[in-house]
């Protein structure tokens, strides 16, 4: 039986029997279309992904390595979406496919347009088994249940509301698309977003189409990443697979600081009451549990110990500007490498032989010695603390030198303005901090784009902020992972990914998930 692609679907009822009963099932056909795309599967078929609210690429990295054939993205960020091209969709000639480098709104892009631009001989329907991403939050909690499935009985709905969002946007696409997997990243506060358990609405109306659903928090130290990332992941899955939301269980072990447990409460704070509501479904699953007979989480000095030092800007040979990446700094000969940089070196399709592009740092002239006197693990505070020493020890030395500043006198507060950074200790305790050798990184935020003063290097005879690189080394992107544009752009990529090994890891979970059924 020839039956209309759910993505063209419209419902017939004719009330004259003795003519015409006819009622296409829009269940029925969403019904038919996942057995079809999980036969395609059996037969021997890719398991094709869209990556939604893509960046440059993190979730999609790591689908890719468990053997997914990512078939396009949807990303806002012209440089960003330029990265994925460049990664993913690369022409002979090394430059990213035309089509694939474009940047898109997916407030203005409706899934039938994007799969016939980029697949113009296959029908949209038919096109997407994964759908992933990380859809931003703002302004969803003034939209709530009622509205979100209005979006979902009416993918259009969202053009007459001025409250639209782009999670409706993400639902929208998930039911032209009518995929047989999702995945959805985002922030823990997610969970308790102005009084909203997003994720919660987000399966109850998944749960409407057809979806077994589950979310849960995961950290990504716990997999292996040499950071300390926690994040919402929700999973669904077509009721046709006929399986049950798993997450992956943690290969690493770390002790995390109470400031990690502390937002792990805040955020369940909604997950509690809606168990204390006999009417609500709970789709929360607790995180699996790390214990700690599994291997220790990797460091940061196992991140990236390996690379060249930088000292350039010790010399006075560094200058500000724009950071471009054409420059290959070569890999030492002279270190150990440890398994987690070797992995970096070699992941398959992206490996690195000989050395980098992108080792490249901001100048901060006013911090290096600040950098350089502060101890790992230090933060903003006694940042501050140290800056104002050694503006004491700096006025001693003058005075020794027959030299006395007044407090009033503008040389004293050139002076003070020289050594002290200006931000209030009370308002910015985390802005700074010293990286620890021995320990995961605290978790890189997309502010890396506009200074790194969070993830200073632990080595004070460098006395910096990281690299680049070093950025990418502790989000787990290989060293043969291109991030297009200059330093400031592609710090702020970096710091919006999912960790390709988190997502590897997650990847791993729904490829047998979905070939199980298929056995």
């Amino acid at each position: 039986m020839t039956t209309t692609p759910l993505c063209e679907t419209r419902l017939i009822s004719v009330h004259q029997p003795s003519l015409f009963h006819i009622e296409i099932d829009e269940k029925t056909q969403r019904h038919q279309q996942r057995l079809l795309k999980i036969k395609r599967i059996h037969q021997g078929g890719a398991i094709r992904v869209l990556d939604l609210f893509s960046g440059c690429g993190g979730l999609s990295l790591g689908f890719d390595a468990a053997g997914f054939e990512i078939i396009g993205a949807v990303e806002f960020d012209s440089t960003a979406a330029y990265s994925h091209a460049l990664n993913f969709h690369r022409s002979p000639d090394g430059k990213p496919e035309t089509i694939h480098a474009q940047d898109r709104d997916i407030t203005k892009t409706e899934p039938e347009d994007l799969l016939k631009e980029l697949y113009p001989n296959s029908s949209a329907c038919e096109s997407v088994d994964v759908l992933i991403g990380g859809p931003p939050c703002q302004a969803f909690a003034r939209v709530g249940r009622a509205k979100l499935r209005e979006v979902a009985a009416h993918p259009d709905a969202f053009k007459l509301d001025d409250r639209g969002n782009l999670y409706l946007r993400y639902l929208t696409y998930v039911r032209h698309l009518n995929p047989i997997a999702i995945l959805i990243e985002n922030v823990p506060d997610v969970i308790n977003y102005g009084g909203h358990n997003i994720p919660q609405e987000i399966c109850e109306v998944l749960s409407d189409l057809g979806y077994r659903c589950a979310y849960t928090l995961l950290n990504a130290a716990f997999y292996g990443v040499p950071q300390m990332r926690e994040r919402m992941f929700l999973l669904a899955y077509a009721r046709e697979l006929e399986v049950s939301i798993e997450f992956p269980e943690p290969t690493h072990w770390i002790d995390l600081p109470r400031g990690y447990a502390g937002s792990r409460q805040v955020a369940l704070k909604a997950v509690n009451l809606n168990m204390l509501n006999p009417d609500n479904t709970v789709f929360f699953q607790p995180p699996p549990i790390a214990t700690p007979d599994l291997k220790p989480a990797i460091t940061v000095q196992e991140a990236i110990g390996d690379l060249p030092p930088i000292t350039l800007h010790l010399e006075g040979t560094l200058r500000r500007g724009a950071r471009r990446f054409d420059k290959l700094t070569p890999y030492r000969d002279d270190v150990e490498v440890s398994e987690y940089a070797w992995a970096m070196r070699n992941w398959p399709k992206f490996e690195s032989r000989t050395g980098i592009y992108d080792h490249v740092i901001r100048s901060l002239p006013r911090d290096y010695a600040l950098f350089r006197r502060m101890n790992p693990g230090d933060q903003y505070p006694q940042a501050y603390a140290h800056a104002v020493n050694m503006f004491h020890e700096r006025l001693a030395e003058l005075a020794s030198a027959g030299i006395l500043l007044e407090s009033e006198s503008s040389r004293y507060k050139e002076l003070w303005k020289e050594l002290v950074p200006p931000y209030d200790t009370s308002k910015f305790p985390n802005k700074w901090r010293k990286m620890e050798a021995n320990k995961p990184a605290r978790t890189l935020m997309a502010h890396l784009g506009k200074d790194g003063y969070s993830h200073i290097h632990y080595d004070s005879n460098q006395a910096r902020t990281i690299s680049v690189r070093e950025a990418a080394r502790l989000q787990s992107f290989p060293d043969g992972f291109q991030f297009f544009g200059t330093m400031n752009p592609a710090f702020r990529q970096i710091g919006n990914a999912v960790p390709p090994i988190l997502s590897h890891a997650i990847a791993q979970v729904i490829l047998k998930n979905i070939q199980g059924r298929l056995l």
